[in-house]
């Protein structure tokens, strides 16, 4: 029997987990899948949520109007259909009439009545009103700006009830919008715009979303225990599939079983000893063998060098252009793992646009070229503006794991022949990485860069709202008025030109696309992984042992 599944059969005194190790049917259901959680959810309320591990739970308790498929692709959840106005300011969503709110206080096999209800456009209205009232203070609020009298209100200039977003009945939710935004659908399928029950809400008297009798579901799954004592070694949070919805959109697995660990090494251990079914990380080649576990990858992180403002010797800008011309990722292709991929442009290929990624649709060559003789002349133009011949050396600040460092050096070596400068590598644990940044006790350090959802948008906006980038008002002006793109046909070359503007100020040169993996035993199928939330979706995995 798996730990996890022990845990839960002496503190719930559960005994239908002991036989449940294998499929009920054919059709690779009735499984337990045993996960893990890096740090305990700080909270489960949709719309103030914002790390991994609390949108992991979130995303397999609750459910939208809209989703994305495996491919990234949108597709209707809770929502029948939708219709768009004309002019993109109105969106109509009819609800499907079979989702429920449930939660299985008796643990019954058949649920009573008055353990579920429908969900309804009330929900959702209730949902956005909390989203935007700013005693909720969310720091998600800010993708939704597009809604009408957002801005209004999230500045407590009107009422949350003057949102907008409004039910014309029980199954028909209408957004009326400030602006068009091509982005306005994938913003639904994340977790904010998930539906919030006022009543239950206001019943956990200000503990909503922080206990195991504080949530309800309307998803796949219901919380059965969350339990984290942050000085004990058998923390568990477990959920049990929602009877109710399974009847209309099936729930394969029966239940789901979450460790909640401190760090990935011990999640890694934990998945190479059998004890989990899946695992998302960033290192694979090494860790994981290919024949032995089903995996798949998505390069959604852009890692790029950045340069402490402060530092007296790469604060100038004519050595950051030295070191991004002297640059040859041609060269340089042919010897990287295909763990990464040598980048140009700012957004991963992870990103989809009209179902392609984002970098078919807007090739990156042009965006950063190599010239040896630029790189030069600007190596001249800086050693002069900084009166010296010669440089010391000086090491990259690389989180351990970001990166094979043997990629790094890579370029390393390029930038030794080229210029005569050595620069080294140092690697630190993520949290002395962070540190070291909001110290500024680094000269040069390699960044990742990722998007919150599913978006060229939200990635840009990291260049604008993160303190590690020097980028000038106008451009942070540029990216902010990228989200008023109405069509999703005009994004590429506006898109594209932002990315030209960012990389224009050289205050972080690309090098590497870099891949996330969904990692999982070779039993095991159709496991989801969203990579920009990090999200693991249980609702249609399977298992054919």
């Amino acid at each position: 029997m798996k730990k996890t599944a022990f845990i839960l059969t002496l503190v719930l005194g559960i005994s239908t987990l002991c036989s449940c190790g294998g499929s009920s049917s054919n059709d690779g259901s009735g499984e337990m899948f045993d996960a893990a959680l890096y740090k305990n959810p700080q909270s489960l309320d949709p719309q103030i949520a914002n790390d991994v591990s609390s949108k992991t739970v979130i995303s397999n308790m609750y459910s939208g109007l809209l989703a994305l498929d495996a491919d990234g692709s949108i597709i209707n959840d809770n929502a029948e259909s939708y219709e768009i106005s004309d002019d993109g300011m109105t969106y109509t969503f009819r609800l499907n009439q079979n989702n429920y709110w449930f939660n299985d206080l008796n643990d019954d096999e058949v649920p009573d009545e008055g353990e579920y209800f429908p969900v309804t456009a009330y929900d959702y209205v209730f949902a956005f009103q909390r989203l935007f009232s700013p005693e909720t203070r969310s720091e998600l609020a800010g993708n939704f700006m597009c809604i009408k009298n957002s801005d209004r209100v999230l500045k407590g200039y009107s009422s949350p009830e003057n949102i907008g977003v409004r039910a014309e009945n029980d199954y028909t939710l209408v957004f009326e919008l400030e602006y068009p935004s091509a982005d306005f659908l994938k913003l639904l399928t994340t977790t904010p715009s998930f539906p919030c029950n006022e009543e239950f809400f206001y019943s956990t008297k200000g503990r909503y979303g922080l206990d195991e009798n504080s949530v309800i579901s309307n998803g796949a799954f219901f919380m059965r225990q969350w339990f984290y004592d942050p000085y004990g070694s058998h923390n568990i949070l477990y959920m049990k599939r929602n009877k109710v919805n399974s009847d209309y959109d099936k729930v394969y697995p029966s239940y789901l079983s979450f460790s909640i660990e401190s760090s990935q090494e011990d999640i890694n251990n934990e998945f190479i000893s059998s004890d989990l079914d899946c695992i998302s990380t960033l290192e694979f080649n090494g860790k994981f063998s290919k024949r032995k576990y089903n995996y798949n990858s998505y390069r959604s992180i852009t890692l790029g060098l950045i340069f402490n403002p402060k530092d007296p010797i790469y604060s100038n800008e004519n050595l950051r252009k030295a070191l991004a011309y002297g640059t040859d990722r041609q060269s340089a292709k042919s010897r990287i793992d295909d763990d990464v991929e040598m980048a140009s442009g700012l957004i991963a290929p992870a990103v989809t646009l009209l179902g392609r990624s984002y970098r078919e649709l807007a090739s990156d060559e042009n965006l950063s070229e190599y010239d040896g003789q630029k790189a030069l002349e600007f190596f001249e133009k800086a050693k002069g503006e900084l009166n010296r011949e010669a440089f010391e050396p000086v090491k990259i600040l690389v989180c351990s794991e970001s990166v094979n460092p043997d990629e790094l050096h890579i370029l390393s070596q390029q930038w030794s022949d080229l210029l005569g400068i050595y620069i080294g590598i140092e690697e630190v644990t993520e949290n002395n990485f962070y540190s070291r940044l909001n110290s500024g006790d680094y000269s040069i350090a390699l960044y990742p860069v990722t998007a919150d959802y599913n978006s060229g948008i939200s990635f840009l906006y990291q260049f604008a709202s993160n303190q590690y980038f020097s980028v000038p008002d106008k451009i942070k002006e540029d990216i902010k008025n990228l989200s008023r793109i109405g069509s999703a046909l005009d994004y590429v070359d506006d898109f594209k030109n932002v990315e030209s503007e960012i990389l224009s100020e050289y205050c972080f040169i690309p090098v590497f696309y870099k891949n996330t993996y969904m990692v999982s035993k070779s039993e095991n199928k159709d496991i989801i992984y969203e990579p920009f939330s990090q999200a693991v979706i249980f609702q249609y995995a399977k298992n054919f042992e």
